[in-house]
């Protein structure tokens, strides 16, 4: 991790410190590709949310959206204070993305196994339109259980939507467990080719892969294209990397948020 990842992680933290809920290690997983997607890649304007021209991004793993909230505010959807407000009474920011209701996020999600399927039709939209804008879907790998997904990655293939760009998280974990475990997904990549997807595969958590990947995905070729992110999840925090006790908290106590910060600070 560089400093910047680091900061973006600790971020998340202090909204969990305040709230003393959320999602940490789905969080964590998607930091850096967040952090280059909205920082390097992704074609939008934080003034005109709705700017017709704008590339979509769809977080279709919700639980995940610390780190989607954290990205729109440092880019400048909505004032960083809006993130000390999680998961309040009347708050803007919930437990899951709000279309509508959080500026710069696209689509409602959480119920795992449809952002596919909304990332299709606004792809769809776009040749009709005939706009230029790419769609980006981040999807979890407990998610890809899913009949609903591989449906979607069908229909991507039959219009040939080269301008849908499909990234998994794949962190090879999920609430019950190793995902090997509780329905294995291998031989992922093969999959996705066998459903016409262009695959690449990268590091999740190496910026300067994804730097090097990611602007020209959609630039080229008749397929949609799907970006397998080997990560961690939690990564960043020894003792809840790969812990699937962490994929929900609730009531976090004091001393334990400060073991999480004192962790995160120390990570190399």
């Amino acid at each position: 991790m560089d400093e910047r990842s680091k900061e973006f992680r600790k971020e998340i933290l202090r909204i969990v410190e305040h709230a003393r809920r959320g999602h940490i290690g789905s969080a964590f997983s998607v930091v850096e590709i967040l952090r280059v997607l909205y920082e390097e890649v992704l074609r939008v304007n934080p003034d005109d949310p709705q700017w017709a021209d704008r590339d979509r991004f769809i977080l279709s793993k919700g639980h995940g959206c610390l780190a989607l909230y954290v990205a729109l505010a440092q880019k400048g959807f909505f004032p960083k204070t809006e993130l000390y407000q999680f998961c309040e009474t009347d708050a803007m920011l919930g437990g899951h993305p709000q279309y509508g209701k959080v500026p710069g996020v696209e689509a409602s999600t959480g119920s795992l196994g449809h952002g596919l399927s909304i990332g299709i039709g606004i792809a769809l939209n776009a040749r009709i339109d005939k706009k230029d804008y790419r769609t980006f879907v981040l999807l979890g790998d407990g998610e890809c259980n899913e009949g609903s997904v591989w449906e979607a990655a069908m229909s991507a293939c039959k219009h040939r939507l080269s301008n849908l760009t499909v990234l998994v998280d794949y962190n090879k974990m999920q609430c019950f467990g190793n995902t090997c475990d509780v329905q294995d997904l291998e031989p992922f990549a093969d999959k996705w080719r066998s459903f016409g997807f262009n695959v690449h595969e990268v590091d999740g958590h190496d910026v300067k892969a994804l730097q090097r990947l990611l602007p020209g995905i959609s630039s080229n070729g008749d397929k949609p294209d799907v970006i397998i992110c080997h990560t961690v999840k939690g990564k960043g925090v020894a003792s809840i990397e790969r812990n699937a006790a962490w994929h929900h908290k609730s009531k976090i106590p004091d001393n334990e948020m400060k073991k999480l910060l004192e962790e995160l600070e120390s990570a190399g």
